[in-house]
């Protein structure tokens, strides 16, 4: 999965990045591995995770990621070329979510591109700049497809009337991330990578001293954005940042303590996003290795073995699931089993999030 950050120049978007790249969880050390100057692959925190690690003590640790880019920031008329304009949203286009960040404080020595701050117009300048981009996007699809409409042509007039309503929702400034559309809607928009459609998870970015005591003003603009159903989480970027710098786990916590935190933000970031798409985690636990994996919500074992190889799927069997609720209880698999935990499902088990599996498969 990729998420890119993105908002108005001069956010605090490049100093987030900055800091998952050095994110150091409380009880281990995830590391970031860096793709490009602008991309990086940052590893989820995971406390479940953990807890298998500490039961098993195993030779290797493999935990879930997601890609994260950091866009330049955009400015009005990026949709017409403006700033780096086209750059800017096929970056966003090739994205999966949208961590879009706002800044919520003053700060006389850094400037604003709109010469003073608020995080609502901001939000709407970004919006509306995608949303241009969209229109373009149907416009020209609509073109393309409307001479066999006329004909027609059943498939493209079934696609006309969704892309008109769509234009329709754009038009009356709707957000299409919040929209509900059929399943045989998404199958016509879903391939256009439309930017308004991507999940966005919002990032306030405050100074220190609204940590513990959030101004009036912060939570209007919090109960603003979760009026239109968004995800929003509230973060004090630069302070991130010192956290990360402190080298010291202790050092660390203390500076969490203080500021009342127990986890720092970037953790919560990083696992927000990886929620955005409608994803779970299960793990794979053995002496070799414990490792997590990502699949979809309401997956069923078969494709959920996939996930691991292709020949899993294939070849499925069954599927050993062990809750991970009874394997952290019981403490092993071994006791697990003698417990009569340990269930045995076929191929029409639903995959739970959390559920420790192995999978039989033939080759």
């Amino acid at each position: 999965m990729k998420a890119g950050i993105i908002g108005l120049p001069n956010v605090g978007k490049s100093t987030l990045f900055n800091c998952l790249s050095d994110v150091k969880a409380q009880s281990a050390n995830f590391p970031f591995c860096t793709i490009e100057p602008n991309i990086g692959l940052v590893n989820i925190p995971d406390k479940r995770l953990n807890k298998l690690v500490e039961l098993i003590n195993p030779g290797k640790i493999a935990p879930n990621s997601v890609e994260i880019v950091d866009i330049a920031g955009l400015v009005k008329g990026a949709s017409k070329g403006e700033g780096l304009g086209n750059q800017f949203l096929s970056n966003i286009r090739e994205t999966n979510a949208i961590i879009h960040v706002l800044r919520c404080y003053d700060d006389d020595n850094i400037s604003h591109v709109e010469g003073s701050v608020d995080p609502l117009r901001d939000k709407e300048i970004v919006e509306f700049e995608l949303k241009l981009k969209d229109i373009e996007t149907l416009n020209k699809r609509k073109d393309k497809i409307s001479r066999a409409a006329k004909t027609g042509d059943k498939a493209s007039i079934g696609e006309l009337k969704v892309l008109n309503e769509v234009l329709s929702k754009l038009n009356n400034e709707k957000n299409l991330s919040n929209e509900d559309f059929a399943i045989d809607e998404l199958n016509f928009i879903k391939p256009m990578s439309l930017l308004s459609l991507k999940p966005v998870l919002f990032v306030c970015n405050i100074d220190e001293n609204n940590l513990k005591n959030q101004s009036d003003e912060l939570k209007l603009v919090i109960d603003k954005l979760k009026e239109t159903r968004s995800n929003v989480i509230v973060m004090a970027i630069k302070t991130e940042e010192e956290i990360n710098n402190l080298e010291s786990f202790e050092d660390r916590k203390l500076f969490l303590d203080d500021l009342g935190l127990d986890e720092p933000g970037s953790n919560k970031l990083i696992r927000e996003t990886h929620k955005l798409l409608n994803l779970s985690t299960f793990y794979t636990a053995g002496k070799k290795e414990v490792r997590a994996w990502t699949f979809k919500k309401g997956s069923k074992a078969p494709a959920v073995a996939g996930i691991i190889h292709s020949d899993f799927e294939k070849g499925f069997i069954k599927a050993e699931v062990i809750k991970f609720i009874d394997y952290t209880k019981l403490g092993s698999e071994l006791k697990v089993k003698e417990a009569g935990k340990l269930k045995t499902e076929g191929k029409d088990y639903v995959v739970d999030d959390g559920d420790v599996i192995n999978f039989k498969f033939n080759t």
